[in-house]
Parts: C-alpha cells; sequence; structure tokens
C-alpha cells in the first residue's frame, strides 16, 4: 500500500509541472543564515540597508551592490522597492542572509528591465541585511554594569571623559577609544551640540563605572550623509560606552567620608606647614600616586599656591589625625592639559588623605605639666645637669626613641645645645617627679631635614619625667660662691699660712666650701679634674703655687676684660 500511495503523489507532481511551465506564483525565501540573536525583524514602514547580489535563474548575474561598494537603502512596503523584494525582506534580522527568487510577476514583468533583464524573467537576490531602522526610533539604552554607588549621573552642561567602541548596526567596527590618556578618551561637554543627538541622549543619566549600550537610529546620528568613509548614510549606531569621569565647570571640591579624632584642638589654617599621606586615583578608582608607597608624607605649606588649587583649599580646616577623602574638579587641579602620564587632562582626581600633623613657623613650644608634686622648691634652669626619662613620638603616634630602650635615664646639661631648642625649653623650670607632655614644632626641633628616625619637618611629642638634678654654675664658670666672700681671700686659702697654696692646699679649700654649701663646683665633671682646672687658672707663673698677687676672683677679670675691650 505505502508504495502504490508513493506512485500517485509522485504522478500528481509531475501533472502539476507539466500543466504550469512557470510554477511560481509568490516569493520563495531561502532563510540559509539566521544569527542566533534577533532583536527585531523588519515590517513594512521601516528603513532597511542590505547588500545583494542579483542574478537570473541561469546563474548570469545582473547586478551586484557588493561590486558597487555602496549597500542598498530604501524603505519597505511602500511600492518603493518591487513587489518581491518588498515581500522578501519581511521578517528579516540584521545579519541575516536569505536566497529571494521572485516570480516576473513580482518583479518587471512581460517588460523586462533594460539590457540586463529579459521579459518575464525570474530573478534570485543573494541578500544580507545590514540595518534596520524606523522615522519612530528612540534612542536605544541598555544597562549593562551600573555601580550600587551612584551618587551623580550625567547632565546637560556637564563634561565628560569616556571610553567606546562604535560599530554599525551589523557589527562593522568604524571608531574606538580606549585606554587611560588624553588621546585615547573621548572628552566633551553634553548638551552644547558637541555630539550627535542620539549619543547626547545616551549619554544623559550615567554614573561613573557604568558600561551601557547605546543603539542610535540615523536621524539622531549622522543621517541621509553619513560621516566619513566609514559611516554609510541612513547608519544606524552601537555604541558599547564606560563613563570613566564626569564634572561641571561650576563644581568645588567635595570632602566625605571625614574621621574626626575625638580631641582636635586645633584646624589647620592658611600658612600652617602640614604633613600628610595621600592615596590619589582618577574618578573611575585609577591609581596615579599614593605617598605610602615612597614611605613619605606630603609635606607643603597651606594656602600659599605650593600645591593644586583644590588641594590647597581641601587642606584648610583639618585636624592632626583626620582622615578625610577629597573630591576635585579638573579646573582645581591640572586642568585640561594633566600633568605626566597617569593624570589626564580635564580628570577629576580624588584624594584619600591622612594628616600627620601640621604647625604655623611662628609656633612656640607647647608644654601641659601631667603631674606636679605638692612640694616644689626648687626647679631646673639652664646649666643644671638633669637626669630625666622620655618618651618621643611623632602626632600620629608613630613611636620614635625612648630612654627606656636604653634602660638608664637621660643625662644633659640644660641650656648647653645637648638637646633639640624645644625639649630643652620643655625640661626648664621642672620639680623632682614632676611629668610633661612637650609638644617641639620643627623649626625648634630636627627642622626640614630631620635626624636619624625623624621625618624632616615633623612636630615632636615628648612625655617626660625629671628624676633628678644637679644646679649648675653659668657658662665659663667652674664654680659658684655661695656665701659672701671674706675680706681676705687668699688669708683664707692659705690654710697653713705660709703665703703660698699649692695644688693640695688648695683643693682642699674648695672641697671645705662645697661641703659647707658656700660653693658649688660645676655639675656632671669630676671635681678632682675641676679644682686642678681652677688652680692651674690662678696660677699665673706656673710654678706649682698660687701667691696673693695671682689671685683673681674669675667675675672680677671678666670686668677687667670688659674695661680693657670698652678702651
Amino acid at each position: 500500500m505505502a508504495v502504490e500511495f508513493l506512485v500517485v503523489v509522485l504522478s500528481v507532481l509531475v501533472v502539476c509541472v507539466v500543466c504550469n511551465p512557470n510554477p511560481l506564483e509568490d516569493v520563495v525565501i531561502d532563510r540559509y543564515y539566521i544569527p542566533k540573536v534577533c532583536p527585531r525583524e523588519v515590517q513594512t514602514g521601516d528603513h532597511v540597508r542590505y547588500h545583494y547580489n542579483g542574478t537570473l535563474t541561469d546563474g548570469k548575474q545582473f547586478d551586484s551592490s557588493h561590486e558597487r561598494g555602496t549597500p542598498f537603502s530604501g524603505l519597505v512596503g511602500v511600492g518603493r522597492l518591487i513587489t518581491g523584494m518588498d515581500r522578501g525582506i519581511q521578517g528579516m534580522c540584521v545579519n541575516e542572509r536569505r536566497n529571494i527568487t521572485v516570480p516576473p510577476h513580482l518583479a518587471y514583468g512581460s517588460l523586462g528591465a533594460g539590457s540586463v533583464i529579459p521579459p518575464d524573467a525570474v530573478l534570485v537576490f543573494d541578500v544580507v541585511l545590514l540595518d534596520i531602522w524606523n522615522k519612530d526610533d528612540q534612542v536605544q539604552i541598555t544597562t549593562v554594569f551600573k555601580p550600587e554607588d551612584c551618587k551623580r549621573t550625567v547632565q546637560n552642561s556637564d563634561f565628560i571623559r569616556y571610553h567606546y567602541n562604535g560599530t554599525l548596526l551589523d557589527g562593522t567596527p568604524f571608531e574606538s577609544r580606549q585606554g587611560h590618556s588624553k588621546q585615547h578618551t573621548y572628552d566633551t561637554y553634553v548638551g552644547d551640540g558637541s555630539l550627535i543627538k542620539g549619543m547626547e541622549e545616551g549619554l544623559v543619566g550615567m554614573c561613573v563605572g557604568e558600561r551601557r549600550n547605546i543603539i542610535v537610529p540615523p536621524f539622531l546620528g549622522y543621517g541621509e550623509k553619513g560621516h566619513g568613509t566609514e559611516i554609510p548614510p541612513q547608519a544606524s549606531l552601537m555604541f558599547d560606552v564606560l563613563l570613566v569621569d564626569l564634572h561641571n565647570t561650576k563644581d568645588d571640591v567635595t570632602i566625605e567620608n571625614q574621621v574626626i579624632p575625638d580631641l582636635c584642638k586645633r584646624k589647620s589654617v592658611t600658612g600652617d606647614y602640614i604633613r600628610y599621606h595621600y592615596n590619589g586615583t582618577l574618578l573611575d578608582g585609577t591609581f596615579f600616586d599614593s605617598s605610602y608607597s615612597r614611605n613619605s608624607t606630603y609635606n607643603t605649606y597651606i594656602g600659599m599656591g605650593y600645591v593644586i588649587p583644590g588641594m590647597d583649599k581641601a587642606l584648610q580646616g583639618v585636624c592632626i589625625g583626620e582622615k578625610r577623602r577629597i573630591t576635585i574638579p579638573p579646573h582645581m587641579a591640572y586642568g585640561e592639559s594633566g600633568a605626566g602620564e597617569s593624570i589626564p587632562g580635564s580628570a577629576v582626581l580624588v584624594f584619600d588623605i591622612h594628616v600627620i600633623d601640621f604647625h604655623n613657623p611662628s609656633d612656640p613650644v607647647e608644654i601641659v605639666s601631667s603631674f606636679k608634686p605638692e612640694e616644689c622648691n626648687k626647679t631646673t634652669r639652664a646649666n643644671d645637669l638633669i637626669k630625666y626619662h622620655y618618651n618621643c613620638s611623632l602626632l600620629d603616634g608613630t613611636h620614635l626613641f625612648s630612654s627606656n630602650d636604653n634602660e638608664n635615664p637621660q643625662v644633659v646639661f640644660l641650656g648647653a645645645n645637648k638637646v633639640i631648642e624645644g625639649l630643652d625649653e620643655g625640661l626648664q623650670g621642672m620639680c623632682i617627679g614632676e611629668r610633661r607632655v612637650v609638644i617641639v614644632p620643627p623649626h625648634l626641633g630636627h627642622g626640614e631635614t630631620g635626624a636619624h628616625g625623624v621625618p624632616g619637618s615633623a612636630v615632636l611629642l615628648f612625655e617626660v619625667e625629671l628624676v633628678d638634678f644637679e644646679e649648675g654654675v653659668p657658662d665659663g664658670y667652674l664654680f659658684v660662691w655661695l656665701s659672701d666672700l671674706g675680706e681676705n681671700l687668699f688669708e683664707e686659702m692659705d690654710l697653713n699660712k705660709d703665703g703660698d697654696v699649692p695644688l693640695e692646699e688648695f683643693n682642699t679649700f674648695i672641697k671645705g666650701l662645697v661641703a659647707e654649701g658656700k660653693g658649688r663646683l660645676k655639675p656632671g665633671q669630676d671635681a678632682d679634674q675641676i679644682i686642678a682646672d681652677m688652680f692651674s687658672n690662678q696660677d699665673r707663673n706656673k710654678d706649682g703655687h698660687i701667691v696673693a698677687e695671682e689671685l683673681k676672683l674669675k667675675v672680677d677679670e671678666d670686668a677687667e676684660r670688659a674695661r680693657h675691650e670698652e678702651l
């Protein structure tokens, strides 16, 4: 039975072919390539661009847009195409390929067309669709990625920097701007006519870091004229866009993410010298510089034009130890020219800063007594020999030195340039057992150059405790009298009354005065050596003895020397 049915069917087909020598009543469509993604199909009223090869059924070519190098553009379903093509491209996707066979009555009929298409010719078109658009189309925006933290979006009059890849609707690339320097980003104002209308519309509302796919119909792009050699007339344009930067010429410095210490005794002002650490990035997070990587703070005066104007402004009113994020528009930074290879032109800069310390060149030493004994009869002064413990740190708490490192107190003469000037001042006027906090500005410390372990221009904080001290003597003196002198000093010194005083007798006399509290030797040195030096000063003829004519007090020598200088 199956064999008989097949014979009948074949017989019917043979009869139909024989009875109708031109069986095509409608267009025959062979969709031999269909894209996997087809967001839109051709409909009546759409404008299309397509390439084609046109042949007769015997394979003879009569036309080719490929050979002309220009695709065909036309309006579908309004009689501008032959009827067969109007029907044949309905429902096509961009990049779809079709063989469309058109019978004569839907092509050029019995008349044919010129010398290339004979009468009653069946036409075969091999078509690839390049573009579809409609006069009612709008800009199509697809958000590929949008940051969660989107504090600001593009508005008209903003200046933006963005990367993009530009293609025709069939994927043919026409331009690309990618990279991290001025010549590789597209930089422009929005809303002033610098861009095609469709791109302006597609960019409005974007966040920095956002990625969009923007499809622009020709009448919002380059229209009937196209652009250059890469964008043909009536071409839809597709842009993959990444917004890198955004600002407005009216923008000011913005400050956020502030971390302010609980204790802020003072805020920075113009003229202060500040030390701070920072990380610097572009608005999209691209790193360009860091003081941390150099392990060195950035040091500068505030409000005096030594840094970019935006940073100068943002450093006003900070506390020591404060952290803040500073966003600086380009007109308050490096402007259109940028800086070096890391900062492109018209770039917004973001700085995360940490203020280490600041001071003013007019600052004095700051002294705060944290503990003072109730009984404080004697206090330290210049030339005293003191013993004290200390801890030294930067204002941000970074430990530098401590007397505990050596397990012994520090021993030093005050006023003898043995310690930095500011600490010397902070140690004067102390009682034994007193504790102080002494803050020393760098001009009274180690200055701009710093010292071993101490950064340049650093404010130093000392926590000191006075352990003990010995009262000193004035500069240039080895001994001072603490009581009134007798009428005849030499007779008091000449213990055996023989008219001269050798070293041994002089030594005994001086030590007796010290023991009785009538005199004081310079502290911190060997007493016998000091007394020997005193003896040598009085032994004018160096015979090993002092006689009455040789003996002179230093105060008298100084007065006599002054009289000679006046003369």
